[in-house]
């Protein structure tokens, strides 16, 4: 019997920036499981992929930009999903798509809670912190006090003393 050497596995080929993605090659660039982008198809309308035979989804360019918004908004801004529900419906997917696309920077950067009050004005989407209602404001204030004298009864414990 006659045994060939394995062939040489070929580098994956790249896809156009126009080509459709499965799910997995989605849910991989954006670091999240299968399962979430298939629940996010369920809340908003605005993702359609294509579905072939036997269910296998196919996301377009389109989809893959509105799912990065919904990401964006989701994880790193705090908006509920009823939030951006209600974002698209106010101000159009779009209008979003577009600010979110004059907004984004070569920085990749995590930003401190300040930075994401106004990367969310600066992105034509209201600050999530203003629809707080007045006594939650007031409480997330009192516990941040309570943390920063915490803070500094740890710095004066850990410094060596006279």
């Amino acid at each position: 019997m006659i045994l060939l050497a394995p062939a040489a596995a070929s580098p994956p080929i790249e896809k156009g920036p126009e080509a459709y993605r499965t799910i997995r090659e989605v849910a991989d660039s954006m670091d999240l499981p299968q399962h979430v982008l298939r629940f996010w198809e369920t809340r908003f309308p605005q993702i359609r992929p294509l579905k072939r035979a036997g269910g296998r989804r196919y996301y377009r360019p389109e989809d893959i930009e509105r799912l990065r918004l919904i990401r964006r908004l989701l994880y790193d801004e705090g908006y509920t999903i009823k939030g951006v529900q209600k974002l698209f419906k106010e101000q159009g997917v779009q209008a979003l798509s577009s600010a979110a696309q004059a907004h984004a920077g070569p920085s990749a950067e995590p930003a401190g809670a300040t930075e994401l009050a106004g990367s969310a004005k600066g992105a034509g989407v209201s600050d999530p912190a203003s629809k707080l209602a007045d006594d939650d404001l007031a409480a997330l204030r009192a516990a941040l006090a309570e943390l920063i004298d915490a803070e500094r009864i740890l710095t004066q414990a850990r410094s060596p003393g006279p």
